[in-house]
């Protein structure tokens, strides 16, 4: 666990962030299997819940032999495996393609094409992950 940030103080937002990372748990593992579902920002969303409300559900989920790679890899800094950006990247359009033909209107469209842009971007700026 990361020593320069403490768990909260107060039990109710404690509390709160422990159900938003066993949902954001949740919908990683579901995203292993949609392909719908993005699986590592659910994982990095899980762990920065876990590390500002509980250290043994931060250290479980970092050293899950499963899961615990899909984060480790991006908090350490080693990077995002090709296939994984590939992968992302191409859902990712591909969904925004099929939106902007589903959404009539031009400032959604845009808003949906901008953010994908900005997303594009941080994602092909991140190292990529030499292959195993």
């Amino acid at each position: 666990m990361p020593r320069d940030i403490q768990p909260s103080r107060h039990r109710s937002v404690r509390y709160l962030l422990l159900a938003i990372g066993w949902l954001s748990v949740a919908l990683g593992v579901i995203g292993i299997f949609l392909p719908v579902l993005p699986t590592t920002p659910f994982l990095l969303l899980a762990a920065a819940c876990f590390v500002r409300s509980s250290r043994r559900f931060y250290i479980w989920l970092v050293t899950h032999p499963h899961l615990g790679p899909w984060i480790r890899d991006y908090l350490e800094g080693h990077g995002i495996p090709l296939k994984g950006k590939v992968y992302a990247l191409g859902l990712m359009w591909a969904s925004i393609g099929f939106s902007c033909y589903l959404v009539p209107l031009p400032w959604a469209r845009a808003f949906m094409l901008i953010s994908a842009v900005l997303v594009s971007i941080y994602i092909l700026r991140q190292k990529t992950l030499p292959s195993p």
